[in-house]
């Protein structure tokens, strides 16, 4: 199993500096991937839990496929309807060339109402919009040269049955987003069911959970995944693992905006982490 990070692209302190330092301690320490979040118009419902400045993936991936040499990099989760799917299909295309085939494009429905509204977008059709932009963005590479460098590996994200039967419809993988220990197992087997219903192959998992490193251990029922002693969070990687999921994604932003300035501990926690991975993969 792979394992990536999603590095925080908004915030008060970050800047292209920290986006670099970032992008090189995940590919240092061994990650397989890093990913970024996405937000265009940064409304009061965005702002409240993702604060100015946000960096634009697709510019921010891009200047950090420069930075790097390995690490896959992707979006966790790009809002589909907000960009004409010709648009993204020739962005995430050009971006996938440019990286050596790299890219991994993790997409959503979105839910800023606010950030729709602005951008003039409906946002009760955005499932609707989403499936069909999907559709057209994959008609695009089709019919042009743009595979060259291997297909754009699709995470449809959303833990809800709309976003799980989106990922067997028209993605590689299905990718959910923090929950807590014992519902993805639960989740993994609605997953197969839906895809037997619908007479298509099973997409793989690639969850994202987070990460937050605690002291003592955390005996709240309602605990997140990848929230815990060290013990714990390898522990909830583990169970992932066995699940068969293909990759796990860690999310290291918790609300605390002072640990986007400082992301140290954020660092500590992962290097813990690699060292366990690589550990098992030189079993």
């Amino acid at each position: 199993m792979q394992i990536g990070v999603n590095v925080p692209n908004f915030a008060p302190g970050t800047d292209p500096d920290l986006l670099r330092r970032w992008a090189q301690t995940v590919e240092g320490l061994g990650f397989d991937l890093l990913m970024v979040s996405d937000h265009i118009a940064v409304t009061p419902d965005v702002a409240e839990q993702y604060p100015a400045p946000f960096y634009e993936p697709f510019t921010t991936l891009s200047w950090l496929a420069g930075t790097t040499r390995r690490v896959q990099l992707g979006t966790t989760v790009l809002v589909v309807p907000y960009r004409h799917p010709l648009l993204t299909a020739r962005m995430a295309a050009n971006l996938n060339r440019l990286s050596g085939g790299r890219l991994v494009l993790g997409v959503g429905v979105g839910w800023a109402r606010q950030e729709f509204e602005a951008l003039g977008v409906p946002f009760g059709q955005r499932g609707a919009l989403t499936d069909e932009y999907l559709r057209v963005m994959c008609d695009a590479w089709r019919n042009t040269d743009d595979y060259e460098t291997g297909a754009i590996p699709i995470w449809v994200g959303g833990n809800s049955d709309a976003g799980m039967r989106r990922a067997v419809r028209l993605g590689h993988a299905w990718h959910p987003l923090r929950f807590t220990p014992g519902w993805l197992a639960e989740a993994a087997g609605r997953l197969k069911a839906t895809a037997d219903e619908l007479g298509r192959p099973v997409p793989a998992l690639t969850p994202r959970i987070a990460l937050r490193e605690t002291r003592e251990p955390v005996t709240d029922p309602d605990r997140l995944a990848g929230v815990g002693t060290i013990d714990q969070i390898i522990s909830d990687i583990d169970q992932i693992r066995l699940l068969g999921a293909e990759t796990v994604l860690l999310d290291p932003f918790n609300g605390d905006l002072t640990e986007i300035r400082q992301p140290e501990r954020a660092w500590r926690t992962l290097a813990a982490v690699a060292a366990y991975h690589n550990s098992q993969e030189d079993r």
